[in-house]
């Protein structure tokens, strides 16, 4: 069972499309079998999530919190439509290193700085990106990043860019097989 990263903006979601190609993108990686893992925060990796628990998947919280009482009070995260808990005690940015080496590949929408963090430690991990193009945030930008920045390190992971949800997550899952 692969383990796929939902990455993505957290808080209000401005535009429900996204909140829907965010649920088809879960309900896609559990038909395939495989496990969402986001970082437990509420907004598009939380739509996944839902997505995912429609179609009977398994969902993994990598918290930033030490603790449930921790997650839910100080963090005001939601726990709802998880099924295994992490809690790091490690905050927002410890969060996001053990939840991209947590998982097999990952898939980004939209997204903002914390996110940029995640892409970033994903290409360092070399592991395999899909990015949802046109959802606006970060992920629009993630081409331009690696032509003008990263590729000076080498040959990173391989990252495919798509707006069809379920071929990015066909091709993502075929990237690992």
């Amino acid at each position: 069972m692969y383990q796929i990263g939902i990455l993505g903006s957290a808080g209000e979601i401005k535009k429900e499309r996204l909140a829907e190609v965010s649920r088809t993108i879960g309900r896609e990686i559990a038909k395939m079998k495989c496990l969402v893992v986001t970082g437990g925060s509420d907004g598009l990796a939380y739509e996944a999530a839902i997505g995912a628990k429609s179609e009977g998947g398994t969902t993994l919280c990598i918290s930033p919190a030490k603790d449930a009482e921790e997650h839910e009070k100080q963090y005001k995260l939601p726990t709802k439509y998880f099924d295994i808990f992490v809690y790091t005690g490690f905050g927002y940015k410890g969060r996001n290193v053990i939840t991209v080496r947590s998982c097999d590949a990952v898939i980004v929408i939209s997204g903002n700085v914390g996110t940029l963090n995640e892409i970033t430690i994903a290409y360092d991990e070399g592991k395999p990106i899909g990015i949802v193009s046109g959802s606006d945030g970060v992920a629009d930008e993630v081409k331009n990043l690696v032509e003008k920045y990263f590729k000076q390190r080498g040959a990173g992971p391989k990252i495919i860019y798509g707006t069809d949800p379920k071929k990015l997550v066909e091709e993502i899952i075929s990237l690992l097989n």
